[in-house]
């Protein structure tokens, strides 16, 4: 059952590859949106290529911060 197994893990490391990019995009949008209303209710009116710029660095650093791990933090070891 050995082959049976990898193959398990493999289609579950798959499937959770995509949805963890589906995660990312819809982050993403949403940042988007956040970043465009915050600014307007800031009284800014920015280019579109300043939001996306802003929201793909804000994403990106939501997405590397969930990423790792928090017991490093706190200076627990296992």
């Amino acid at each position: 059952m050995g082959v049976l197994d990898s193959f398990g893990a493999l289609v579950s490391s798959i499937i959770a590859s995509i949805v963890l990019l589906v995660f990312a995009i819809v982050s993403y949008f949403i940042t988007v949106f956040i970043v465009q209303v915050g600014a307007g209710l800031a009284g800014y009116s920015p280019s579109g290529d300043f939001v996306a710029l802003s929201a793909a660095i804000l994403a990106t650093g939501a997405i590397v911060a969930g990423s790792t791990p928090m017991s490093s933090l706190s200076g627990l070891t296992e």
